[in-house]
Parts: C-alpha cells; sequence; structure tokens
C-alpha cells in the first residue's frame, strides 16, 4: 500500500464518521417533517394541531445554544473525538425512544409532554453534534481539499433526510395509510437506534484531531471558553451568526415545512409530497461534492454570494410556481434546491475556518445554534403561524428573501480562507500568511527572554 493510500484511509474514515453522525441526526428531523401529519394525530388531536407538531419541533433548538454553551467549550477542553462519541448515542437514543411514546387517545396530555421532553434531549445533544463534526472534519481535511471533503458532511445531512423521506414513503407503501396513522409512524424513529450505534462504533475509533492535538499540546497556548469567545471574537461570532439565519431560514423552510406546505396549498397526498421531496433532495445530494469541490477553487464568499442573491431574487416566483400543480413544485423545489446548494456544500469548510483553534468549537457552537434556535427551528413555526392567519401562501418566499437579505450583509465581514491552514491560534485568512501556534506577541516575548537568559549566561 502507498504512503498516499495509507493516508487517504484515516480521512475517508474520519469523513464517514462525520457524515454518519450527521445523518443520524437530520433522520430525525427527515422522519419528523415527513409524519407531522400522524404525529399531529397521535399527539396533538384538535383544531391546533399542526401548530402544535410545528411547536414539537421547534421546540427541539430551544436546548441547542444551552447543549452548544455545554459541548462546545468542552470540546476545545477534551477533543473533539469524545464529544461526537457522546452525542451520537444521546441523539440515537431520544430519537429511538420517540417510536415507543404512548399516544395521547392513551395517556391523555402526558403523551405530547414526554414527545417535547425527548425533543429537548434531542436539541441538546444536537448543540454539539454539529459544530463539532464540522470542525472535526475541517481540521482533518487537506487545506487545499477542504470544501470538497466537507461538503460530504451535507451529503449526510441530505442522506438523513432522504433516508428518513425514504423509510417513511416505504411503510406508507407497505402497511398502508390507516396502519401509518395507527402505529407505522414509529417504525421510521426506532431505525435511529442502530444507525447511531455504528455511528458511535466509527467516532471511538477516530483519531483526534491533529490540529487540536498541536494546539493542545503547546504550554503557552491561550485560553478558550466561552468568555474568550464573546470579548475578544465578537466580528466572528455575528458573522456566522448573520449567514446561519440564512442558511437555516432556507433550510427547513424547503427541508421541514415544505411537506405541510404542499399538502395545504395544493392538496398534494402524503406518498406524492414525499416522493416529490426525495427527487428534489437527491438532486441536491448528487450535486454537493461538485460544489464543494468548486469552492476550492474560486472561494467561499463567491459560492455563498451567489447563493444568497439567487434565493433573493428567486424564491418568491418559483413559490408561485409552486402552487400551479404537482409538476411546477417539483420544478420550484428543485431550482431553490440548487440554489441553496452552494451554502450547503461549504458549511464544513466556511464556519469552522472563521474561528481559530483554541475557541473554534465553542465559536461554532455559540453562534450556529443560537441563531438556529431563533430563526432555524422555528421557521416551520412561523411559516405556519402567519399562513394560518392570513392566508398569504406566498409567505415562505418573503420569509426566505428577508433571510437572505441578511446573510449579505453578514456576508461582507466574511473573511476568505479558502486554501489557509486551520492551524495555530489566530483567525485564519488568505491574507494572513502562515499561522502560528501560539500569538505572535508571546512568541516574541518568548524569544525576548531566551535572549535575555543567553545574554546572561554569557
Amino acid at each position: 500500500m502507498s504512503d498516499r493510500t495509507k493516508e487517504a484511509v484515516p480521512l475517508k474514515r474520519s469523513v464517514a464518521a462525520s457524515a454518519m453522525g450527521n445523518a443520524t441526526e437530520w433522520f430525525d428531523y427527515g422522519v419528523y417533517a415527513a409524519t407531522a401529519t400522524y404525529l399531529t394525530d397521535a399527539f396533538f388531536p384538535g383544531e391546533l394541531g399542526t401548530i402544535g407538531t410545528m411547536l414539537g419541533f421547534a421546540v427541539s433548538f430551544v436546548l441547542r445554544p444551552l447543549g452548544g454553551m455545554v459541548w462546545g467549550p468542552l470540546g476545545d477542553r477534551l477533543g473533539r473525538k469524545v464529544v461526537l462519541a457522546t452525542t451520537i448515542l444521546l441523539m440515537a437514543a431520544a430519537t429511538g425512544a420517540i417510536g415507543l411514546l404512548p399516544t395521547h387517545a392513551q395517556v391523555g396530555w402526558l403523551a405530547p409532554v414526554l414527545l417535547i421532553a425527548l425533543r429537548v434531549v434531542q436539541g441538546f445533544s444536537t448543540g454539539g453534534e454539529y459544530g463539532g463534526a464540522a470542525t472535526y472534519l475541517a481540521e482533518t481535511c487537506s487545506d487545499k481539499r477542504r470544501g470538497f471533503f466537507g461538503s460530504f458532511l451535507e451529503f449526510g445531512t441530505l442522506g438523513g433526510f432522504v433516508g428518513g423521506s425514504a423509510v417513511v414513503l416505504a411503510c406508507q407503501l407497505v402497511v398502508g395509510s390507516d396502519a401509518m396513522h395507527d402505529w407505522g409512524w414509529r417504525i421510521p424513529f426506532m431505525l435511529a437506534v442502530p444507525l447511531g450505534l455504528i455511528g458511535w462504533y466509527l467516532r471511538s475509533h477516530l483519531d483526534e484531531s491533529p490540529v487540536f492535538t498541536e494546539v493542545a499540546e503547546q504550554s503557552q497556548a491561550p485560553k478558550g471558553g466561552l468568555l474568550e469567545v464573546v470579548t475578544t471574537y465578537r466580528r466572528e461570532v455575528l458573522t456566522l451568526a448573520g449567514l446561519v439565519v440564512a442558511l437555516n431560514v432556507v433550510n427547513y423552510t424547503l427541508l421541514t415545512y415544505q411537506p405541510t406546505y404542499l399538502q395545504k396549498t395544493i392538496g398534494l397526498g402524503d406518498s406524492t409530497t414525499t416522493a416529490m421531496m426525495l427527487i428534489g433532495q437527491l438532486v441536491m445530494m448528487v450535486v454537493l461534492p461538485f460544489f464543494g469541490r468548486l469552492s476550492d477553487t474560486v472561494g467561499r464568499r463567491p459560492m455563498w454570494l451567489f447563493s444568497l442573491v439567487g434565493l433573493a431574487i428567486f424564491a418568491v416566483p418559483m413559490y408561485w410556481l409552486m402552487g400551479q400543480g404537482t409538476g411546477w413544485a417539483i420544478f420550484g423545489f428543485v431550482i431553490l434546491g440548487l440554489l441553496y446548494v452552494p451554502q450547503l456544500a461549504t458549511i464544513s469548510s466556511t464556519f469552522p475556518a472563521i474561528f481559530p483553534t483554541h475557541v473554534r468549537y465553542a465559536g461554532f457552537a455559540l453562534g450556529y445554534n443560537v441563531s438556529t434556535a431563533v430563526f432555524g427551528g422555528t421557521a416551520p413555526l412561523v411559516n405556519e403561524a402567519v399562513i394560518e392567519s392570513t392566508g398569504w401562501s406566498l409567505f415562505p418566499a418573503i420569509y426566505m428573501v428577508g433571510a437572505s437579505l441578511i446573510g449579505l450583509v453578514a456576508w461582507r465581514y466574511l473573511r476568505e480562507t479558502v486554501g489557509t491552514s486551520l492551524r495555530g491560534t489566530e483567525v485564519p485568512d488568505t491574507n494572513s500568511g502562515e499561522i502560528p501556534v501560539v500569538p505572535k506577541e508571546e512568541t516574541a516575548n518568548a524569544a525576548t527572554a531566551a535572549a535575555a537568559t543567553a545574554e546572561a549566561a554569557t
């Protein structure tokens, strides 16, 4: 086996382990979105049932910032590997437990309370899952191919969504609509347990990130932690948070709320809606590595600019087309998905590179999860509430336009980091040259001290 092949094996394992955890996380969200009508009947019967189901989706995001505040600093102190192995187990266990819950007809109000409690556990674990996986993968990949390999983390995202939707569709076709409402909806949730165990096995056998190890072994490395993040790296946190507003409003509107939206606006059936979502998501999966590789050539900033401007321009006309029938719904969904993919494909190469190593996990987790909790997980709930109260079916498109404009403001402050090393304790930037492992002033002080000692000795 050649040296290059030997080097590629750990990288492939790292990519697979990172993507597997992300797939498990998004398998849950995909299943929850595809089974929304069944969950409404099982846990939230009544006129406001759909709102209750969307609230159950949104509440999992309330604990994400807290999870990020706990898991992020732990990942910067203890290492990426141990946190990633722990969070995937918590997430898979909570998802599988949803499939075992009693319904409202069996235990009354206790049923939705238990569902929301499990969604809270999922949110807490997810608060450390995504930022950690993206950080670990970015620090493990080659600087020149970070975009390409990082795109496979989002391949896992869509793979989880597609897997969740495909399992629900298969159950619908095999057991039928009546059985799905009675008990069939439980099957997809319980499948998350073996997926989580596979992901845990892969992650527990990973090597620690070499970038993290290098900084952790330096006696003069600066301290990390949330206080350091919010006092020293405010620009970086706000830049990431602004980009995440655009990223997640589009994400959760297109990939989570869309089945409910299409069923209510043009009357698509359960199976037809699920099949349409599968087509769009599969197209997005196919082009993800292409856009990731392209970002290694043209840079991250041009990719984000193209996506944000494209969504701001085409969201309204594409949503109007979706209301004209099934074929147009598929066309509009695919177009918006393709415009969104340049963001999705470059998350793992863009966001971790915003921060230096000693605060990378904590900074990512804080900025990403706070913004996601406010603007991401609430997107289905906001869309549903506005449409229910006003009847304005184009509101999701307007919401996406507004989020894209916020993203464009944040884009203005995004540094280009294509091909830049993530080593060291300074903010990565293509214009900064070689990044030291400890701050320049500390290095200079150490050199001055060494010179003074040598002079005294002579």
